[in-house]
């Protein structure tokens, strides 16, 4: 979502120890980055995988949580305990399941405060205790002087705890604890003894999305010599009867609210491993999880299948690039595998946007989609690097969510199978259409061409009758709707595309013509997108700096919207009268003098350039348009001012929060020198490389090589552009050239190339048929 609540500019890449020639992040240093809000996750998990296990520094009711959005900020010096689901970035917040506390002293069943350590369950600690990796996190907590290593396999989350000597070794688990957390958010728990000594349990709540469970089996290296289970929800009008037990001693299971358990196993002679598989399934799934991921307790064997697992992925592309491009660039490759994540058992079983049970056949069900944000790069990125197999899970696990929808379509904000209605547009139709148009064929096409049809004619759903109705949506009746306009005509588009492209011209034609909507809300007198009324007449007065409340637009104001027709920028430049019109404008934005306190606030604008707002997703491809009016160098010195101002190899890392993976996404195509401002044209627009080399290792086994030649501080611009040695005249590239192999070279210059790229210009609908 958009709403940005950081995502943790990670760590990323193995350590220096780990070097192998050859492999160019293996020799990066790890850092913890945090993004400028603060919001991270420096924890252990493995691509896509279900468990995100990571260090809860502080849990806020859910009006002061901003800040703590994934759980972890920088800035603290205490934490709380680890539970093993996070969001990367997400702009709004949950997760934060079943936190594990280790405790060498006295046992406190209620948490500390940041304010006052030592005042409940938790500990001090330092940064420079703390090791992250890919797949490994590690922190020594000071006040209990334990050792804390984590580690993950997809829905397994093992923990390390090495006591201090002497001192008696216990684990407190709290499933209350919830990241956005309020008063009732549990709607239910329970926790209970299996015969074998395994606890299992569940977690009811009503947060983000409501009504979501997620159950757990956890077991322990060395068996407890006291266990208590207590219920320390507060006084409530009836509770029922007490089960059978006459203590937390002997109470072997409990249902209730406010469930905790402290589990005691005296002084212990070596580390203590815990392991805590998840299933949304049932508990019965998250033990068949746990035994087949995880069957011993052998935590160094599962921290380097991990991280073996992580050299994989991050394999896909290697890199050569000074220190700190190089550990800009692998943090953000390891950010765009973090979601969408597994959402289901070993077995294929999955819970879905119906809270019912169903199984997956034939491929893995996730879910974590973001979508207002990754359609943009995220999930085009995977299409060059995961196709096959992340590709086709994301396609064939949209259409499943939009058969299994009490709505009958597609999700707009999904995680864990459950749907929380954020954010706008129907955006998995450019996820779908573009995996199509890429040639990637894993799942029934014309299931869902149908999905994308019923998501795009469900009228009930942001207005959608208004906008088919009238061909926009009136801020009148929808504080957002000049946003949704904009944004579905371009899903319009994409849809229209696979529809053509599988021979069904009357769709096609249908939802060419609603690809043009955005014209019906741009002003040609002002230049600029506008809120339009139900009556036809614009609203007054107009401010195009206007964001926020009653604006009509979504994060974001018409600075920002009146570029946003990624299928027709040709459209665009005739209506504003020419090329010249366009990079004036795209100048006026960039150059705008601008106090950030007027956007104070809308909570999720950041990273300003002018009225570019990069961390905010419309602004994404903004920086790429001087292509399409003629004058790809002004987009090369706009693509440097946005990188050296919005990513930092600190813990600053991101200006915004990640939005599960689209501002990094956004950094990886940048770098490489091409961007694809238009999912679903099968094209990719030229900027310039911001490393030296890449090698872009595909699923087909050819390698795609960029190259900067001569590329410098001072050699900024591209004076030539070769694909496989041949001149390259236009600014953008095509993605079957991508998949063909070979080499793109940049010949990097101190001077502009201002004949370069002038001639065709990237797709438009107007000016290329469709």
């Amino acid at each position: 979502m958009a709403l940005k609540l950081l995502t943790l500019s990670l760590i990323l890449a193995a350590s220096a120890a780990a070097a192998e020639p050859g492999i160019a992040y293996r020799s990066v240093d790890p850092f913890i980055g945090t993004g400028e809000d603060g919001h991270t996750f420096p924890g252990a998990t493995v691509p896509f995988g279900m468990v995100q296990l990571s260090p809860d520094t502080q849990i806020r009711h859910f009006k002061q949580s901003y800040k703590w959005a994934a759980g972890y900020r920088h800035e603290d010096t205490t934490l709380l305990g680890f539970s093993h689901t996070h969001f990367s970035g997400a702009g709004h917040s949950d997760l934060g399941d079943f936190l594990v506390v280790p405790i060498s002293g006295q046992v406190q069943l209620e948490p500390q405060t940041a304010e006052k350590p030592g005042s409940g369950y938790g500990s001090r600690f330092n940064h420079s205790s703390e090791i992250a990796q890919p797949g490994y996190y590690a922190v020594t907590l000071e006040d209990s002087r334990i050792r804390a290593e984590l580690t993950a396999t997809t829905r397994v989350g093992v923990h390390r705890y090495t006591f201090p000597a002497g001192a008696p070794a216990r684990i407190l688990l709290d499933l209350r604890s919830s990241i956005y957390n309020y008063t009732g958010k549990v709607l239910w728990s329970r926790i209970r003894t299996r015969g074998d000594g395994t606890m299992t349990g569940l977690r009811e709540t009503r947060g983000w999305a409501p009504g979501r469970q997620l159950y757990f089996a956890m077991r322990f290296s060395k068996a407890p010599v006291k266990r208590e289970l207590m219920n320390r929800e507060p006084a409530v009008e009836y509770r029922g009867f007490k089960t059978p037990g006459t203590s937390a001693e002997d109470t072997a299971a409990l249902e209730g609210r406010g469930l905790v358990g402290v589990f005691d196993f005296g002084e212990l002679s070596g580390p203590l491993v815990v392991k805590v598989g998840l299933s949304t399934v049932s508990e019965d799934g998250a033990i068949a999880n746990l035994n087949a991921e995880v069957p011993g307790f052998d935590f160094d064997a599962v921290r380097s299948a991990a991280q073996a697992t992580w050299s994989a992925a991050l394999e896909a592309v290697e890199v050569k690039a000074p220190a700190d491009t190089l550990k800009n660039f692998y943090t953000a490759l390891y950010h765009t595998l973090m979601a969408p994540s597994v959402a289901m058992d070993v077995d294929g079983s999955y819970r879905g946007p119906d809270n019912q049970v169903h199984k997956a056949s034939g491929f893995t069900f996730v879910s974590t989609f973001s979508l207002w944000d990754t359609y943009r790069a995220e999930q085009p990125l995977m299409t060059l690097i995961q196709p096959d197999q992340r590709t086709n899970d994301v396609v064939r696990s949209l259409v499943a969510s939009q058969q299994r929808s009490p709505y009958g379509i597609l999700p707009i904000w999904q995680f864990q199978g459950i749907e929380t209605w954020c954010m706008i547009g129907y955006h998995a139709l450019p996820v779908i259409a573009d995996a199509y148009m890429k040639g990637i064929r894993g799942y029934d096409a014309d299931a869902a061409l149908k999905a994308m049809i019923a998501s795009a004619t469900y009228g009930p759903f942001g207005h959608l009758a208004d906008y088919m109705k009238l061909g926009y949506v009136p801020t009148d009746r929808d504080a957002e709707g000049a946003s949704q306009t904009m944004e579905y005509a371009f899903d319009d588009w994409t849809l229209a595309r696979m529809a053509r492209a599988m021979g069904r011209a009357e769709v096609a034609a249908q939802f060419e013509k609603r690809a043009n909507n955005w014209r019906n809300i741009f002003d040609n007198r002002l230049g600029f997108v506008r809120p339009r009324k139900a009556d036809g007449t614009f609203a007054e007065p107009f401010d195009p700096a206007l964001a926020g409340k009653d604006s009509g637009f979504t994060e974001g104001n018409a600075w920002q919207y009146s570029w946003y027709q990624p299928q027709d920028e040709a459209g665009l430049i005739r209506l504003l009268g020419g090329d010249d019109k366009l990079v004036a404008k795209l100048d006026a934005m960039f150059d705008a003098k601008v106090d950030p306190k007027q956007y104070a606030h809308v909570e999720d604008i950041s990273g300003m350039i002018g009225q570019y707002i990069h961390g905010n997703e419309p602004s994404h491809h903004l920086a790429y348009l001087y292509n399409y009016a003629g004058q790809p160098w002004r987009t090369q010195e706009r693509l440097k001012q946005i990188v050296e101002s919005q990513y930092k190899p600190s813990p600053e890392g991101l200006v915004g929060n990640d939005d599960l993976g689209q501002m990094s996404a956004w950094l990886v195509f940048t770098a490489l020198g091409f961007y694809p401002v238009a999912p679903g044209s099968n094209e990719y627009v030229l900027g310039r490389p911001f490393v030296e080399e890449a090698s872009l290792r595909l699923p087909n086994g050819k390698v795609f090589r960029v190259t900067a030649e001569g590329l410098s501080e001072g050699n900024r611009y591209a004076g030539q552009v070769l694909l496989n040695g041949k001149p390259l005249v236009r600014a953008f590239l095509r993605h079957e050239e991508i998949l063909a192999g070979g080499e793109l070279k940049f010949v990097m210059s101190a001077q502009p190339n201002k004949t370069w790229g002038t001639g065709e210009r990237p797709f438009s609908m107007s000016t290329q048929g469709r």
